[in-house]
């Protein structure tokens, strides 16, 4: 008989919600609450722009989309149509002393230790309670368990003006 532990790592692989590592470890892929996954190829999607957050984070961000995400906001589309996926990449902000060593002053910053990537998806069926969008959070490719977090995705964006369709990110021209 099998033992609850086993048979729910079963049912996650079944439901496509995680797999097992080579060293038999289970690796989790999708967040919890949403469901949300790691979009495959998200690293050639079109940049939609860059961002800096001081203080606490202290990161650099690039903000990716997908052909539907990036042709909303081409076309200035509010709210975005379903199948819109925003990925959000962040590495540490640090001084870089081998670009610095050939200026006269300390003035470059690089992209340092990666942070998490963060992925808003559109569905306004699927996510109709949050907005019509699900989100997730990945560290080192496996996603973040902790479902207050997931859940202060909602409680976050909600804050932003509807017309914005709860997305921080503007097209950078």
């Amino acid at each position: 008989m099998m033992r609850a532990g086993a048979l729910l790592a079963l049912s996650a692989l079944i439901l496509g919600a995680s797999t097992v590592s080579a060293a038999g470890r289970e690796r989790v892929e999708a967040s919890p609450v949403y469901g949300v996954t790691l979009p495959k190829d998200y690293r050639h999607w079109t940049l939609i722009s860059v961002a800096q957050e001081n203080g606490k984070n202290n990161d650099i961000r690039a903000i990716l989309g997908n052909d539907i995400a990036v042709k909303a906001y081409r076309s200035g589309k509010r709210p975005f149509p379903d199948g819109a996926v925003i990925v959000r990449l962040a590495w540490r902000y640090e001084s870089s002393p081998r670009n610095d060593a050939v200026f006269p002053a300390p003035q470059s910053f690089v992209a340092g230790a990666p942070t998490n990537v963060q992925v808003s998806v559109k569905d306004s069926k699927r996510f109709a309670a949050s907005g019509g969008w699900g989100y997730g959070q990945f560290e080192k490719g496996v996603a973040n368990q902790d479902v207050k977090l997931m859940q202060s995705c909602f409680t976050c964006h909600n804050k932003l003006e509807k017309s914005e369709d709860l997305v921080f990110t503007a097209w950078a021209p």
